[in-house]
């Protein structure tokens, strides 16, 4: 399984209002500076968060935008279903599976693993908050310029 820019990006996006949350809204030229995310796609990106739930906007001189919950309530998995769909490494075992079209499914030897492939990565991004992230995260140092 892949996760596409749209994923990555939209993590990322995440995990800087997260680093702001409390502090008003965001304007998209902050995130995008802080998250490394293209302003142009960053604008993509934010309707369907909101249209989630996943963010709140505020318009006007003042406006931005905002996590509509704290970090430590919003799941990776979340926003990755946001941005990605559903997850699944093969169409046979996604959480949404209607797909009977592979012949083999009713006897398939192979979809046992790509079950627990699944699950497991379900379980990683569904038990790990932006708050974890956040608290995870390499902090930056400062770089004496003395240092060769």
């Amino acid at each position: 399984m892949k996760v596409s820019t749209r994923g990555e990006y939209g993590i990322r996006a995440m995990v800087s209002l997260a680093k702001m949350y409390g502090q008003g809204p965001v304007p998209l030229t902050a995130i995008a500076a802080d998250s490394a995310v293209p302003l142009a796609y960053l604008e993509q990106l934010m309707l369907p968060l909101r249209r989630a739930g996943l963010v709140v906007s505020t318009r006007g001189a003042h406006g931005g935008y905002a996590l509509a919950r704290p970090p430590e309530e919003v799941k990776i998995g979340e926003i990755y279903r946001v941005m990605e769909g559903p997850i699944a490494p093969m169409s046979c075992v996604s959480e949404e599976s209607t797909d009977d079209s592979c012949p083999m499914i009713d006897g398939c030897a192979t979809r046992l693993v790509w079950l627990k492939v699944r699950d497991s990565i379900i379980n990683v991004l569904d038990s790990t908050t932006l708050a974890d992230l956040l608290a995870q995260a390499p902090r930056s140092t400062a770089r004496s310029s003395a240092t060769a």
